[in-house]
């Protein structure tokens, strides 16, 4: 005995907007602008001078965007 699956012939909105708003892309952008120039700022870079880890991050970030 086999069961019927209801199908649904409900016509699908016209009107959806599927574009995200400008801010949903501007706030990762400032976000991570932000913590670059703090990581690669001059104001810290007496602090860091004896930490290799900084010049090896923004080398890794530099190499990748080269890509």
């Amino acid at each position: 005995m086999s069961a019927r699956t209801h199908t649904s012939t409900r016509p699908l909105p016209t009107g959806v907007d599927t574009r995200l708003p400008w801010w949903a892309l501007a706030l990762p952008v400032a976000a991570f602008t932000a913590l670059l120039l703090l990581i690669a700022g001059p104001g810290g870079a007496h602090a860091t001078a004896g930490d290799p880890g900084v010049g090896r991050v923004l080398e890794q970030i530099q190499q990748t965007l080269s890509l």
